[in-house]
């Protein structure tokens, strides 16, 4: 058999792309269908039965490491053992599936919370479902594609976070052992020649309301009684984000010191935020303690669940606007740098924006809160004015 091993050439094995069977010898093939995906197979007879098994796709298994797994079955032949059997009886010989939520159990201690688990373990179920069965040294570029093509224009943002996931997991597998060769969900120089560039959005897409209408629309906001109403009030004066808002829970409120604590896990930037409240938050906080103390402070349809996410942005669209609910922090920021003295530092801090220059983060300990106080409290005085009156706060941090 000697003579009759290593027929092609690397160049010849990435240039053909006639359909079929391709031989190199000793049993080695390179499998090209009708659709042109490629892939490198181990082809041998046992008890008088044609045996094919899938060692990988040609883009991501050379031709070298393609002949070291053919020999290694042909070892296992020579042996009197079957490679099929061999190998599935080899506890490395995992599918995808497996490997997924392996990753996800061995990674959840370092995510921020449960939800983040789920969602890694929701796109790798649901949308990885073509490939959750296969050996996870079986997948291939084209296994990554025809996941990802399905959702790549239609929902980008999803496809993105999933394409990453999934190239998280295969590069555990093949540190593992589990799997060999070039990472097939690998982005640069790989899937970026094979799929188009996701169109960033630009920064300042949430449509928000210019700060000199807000009197107007607050005044507007204030004569709705429903739920939604009170959350999306509260959310402008505190100019937090919507999942905050939407997820606090009353052990969060120290209503004595007026202060609202918003736990690491349940911030964007991991960190725990504390929100002063001014007297028109109080306020708010004080008529829903009057529907209940315990669980979520704005419920939805039962007093035991969370309003729906959607139920402020529900609301906007019922006041006839098309300004966004994350907007609202950018009305409020506007505000702040071109009607008040306070510095850029206390406004940041006050939408929970985390300080880009490393050295002054080192050295700033505080939370500037005291001065945050008194900006929140402006807010609300600027929100609470006339729908005619313009109010400037001067007041300086």
């Amino acid at each position: 058999m000697g003579r009759s091993l290593h027929k092609l050439t690397a160049i010849q094995a990435a240039k053909l792309n006639k359909p079929g069977r391709h031989s190199d010898g000793g049993g080695l093939y390179l499998s090209i269908d009708e659709s042109g995906r490629r892939r490198w197979v181990f082809m041998y007879t046992r008890a008088g039965r044609r045996v094919e098994l899938g060692l990988g796709g040609r883009r991501d298994l050379s031709l070298a490491d393609a002949r070291t797994e053919a020999a290694n079955f042909r070892a296992m032949l020579a042996a009197g053992a079957d490679p099929k059997v061999e190998r599935a009886r080899d506890d490395k010989v995992q599918t995808f599936g497996a490997c997924a939520d392996a990753y996800v159990e061995a990674m959840q201690p370092s995510w921020r919370n449960a939800k983040h688990a789920a969602q890694w373990k929701m796109t790798l179920t649901k949308y990885a479902a073509p490939i959750r069965e296969r050996p996870v040294n079986d997948i291939t570029t084209q296994d990554i594609l025809d996941v990802l093509q399905p959702l790549w224009t239609r929902t980008p943002e999803t496809a993105e976070r999933l394409r990453g996931r999934i190239e998280n997991v295969l590069d555990a597998a093949k540190a593992k052992g589990l799997r060999t060769g070039e990472n097939p969900a690998r982005w640069r120089g790989h899937l970026n020649q094979l799929l188009p560039k996701r169109q960033r959005l630009k920064r300042g897409h949430h449509a928000a309301l210019p700060y000199d209408l807000m009197p107007e629309f607050m005044a507007n906001l204030r004569t709705r009684s429903a739920v939604a109403a009170r959350a999306l009030e509260f959310l402008i004066l505190t100019g937090a984000r919507s999942g905050e808002v939407l997820g606090a829970t009353w052990d969060e409120f120290d209503l004595q010191k007026e202060i609202w604590t918003v736990p690491a896990a349940r911030m964007k930037a991991g960190r725990e935020h504390r929100v002063p409240l001014s007297s028109r938050a109080m306020k708010i906080i004080a008529e829903r303690l009057e529907a209940g103390s315990v669980g979520h402070v704005f419920t939805g349809a039962t007093s035991a669940s969370p309003l729906s996410s959607m139920a402020m942005a529900m609301l906007l669209r019922r006041m006839k606007t098309d300004i966004t609910v994350h907007g609202f922090r950018s009305t409020f920021r506007d505000w702040a740098s071109e009607t008040t003295g306070f510095s850029h530092e206390v406004c940041e801090m006050a939408l929970a924006h985390t300080i880009a220059n490393k050295a002054e983060a080192a050295y700033r300990r505080g939370d500037l809160f005291d001065k945050r106080r008194k900006l929140m409290e402006a807010w609300a005085g600027y929100c609470s004015a006339g729908a005619k009156q313009k109010v400037v706060a001067l007041l300086r941090a």
